[in-house]
């Protein structure tokens, strides 16, 4: 079993992410979809797995893709931000955008609000955000991946409680 934790939009307000990368004993990779701003060196070095991160529309001086393709546990993963895919909250170019990368599933952010959606031929997954949510109860939010054996992806949206205690 592959499993990975995916963030977006911390917008540099990091100790949540940290926190909940502390209580996983084992993953396999983190993904963040961007606003990160100046993290992502500091992300890199505290983990022992792959992390993927994109470029946010407030990440102004990084070098990072705005976009990437990740092969993970079998599953092909589009990954952006999404501020340049996203009209009005309607996520049909997101889903174009994926069909034309080939992709299983697009992960995006920029929206702060949580979204999965699991269709026959592409899943689109918004993590939410992880320091500054926008959904109705203003919960941070980040997302879990597993993909069993038989490379079948399962998905967690999971709310952020200081308090939680350790997974």
């Amino acid at each position: 079993m592959k499993k990975a934790l995916i963030f977006s939009d911390s917008h540099g307000k990091n100790e949540n992410m940290f926190d909940v990368i502390s209580r996983y004993q084992q993953v396999d990779a983190i993904f963040h979809m961007g606003d990160i701003e100046g993290a992502a060196d500091r992300l890199r070095q505290s983990v022992n797995c792959a992390v993927c991160i994109v470029r946010g529309n407030c990440d102004y001086t990084s070098e990072l893709p705005e976009s990437r393709i990740v092969e993970f546990g079998g599953q092909r993963i589009a990954m952006c931000h999404g501020h340049r895919h996203l009209y009005s909250g309607n996520t049909d170019v997101l889903k174009y955008w994926g069909q034309e990368q080939k992709a299983d599933i697009v992960m995006f952010g920029h929206t702060h609000i949580p979204y999965l959606e699991q269709g026959e031929k592409i899943t689109l997954l918004n993590p939410g955000s992880i320091s500054t949510p926008r959904q109705e109860k203003k919960i941070p939010t980040y997302a879990l991946l597993e993909i069993d054996g038989e490379g079948h992806p399962h998905f967690t949206m999971c709310e952020y409680l200081s308090q939680t205690p350790p997974i």
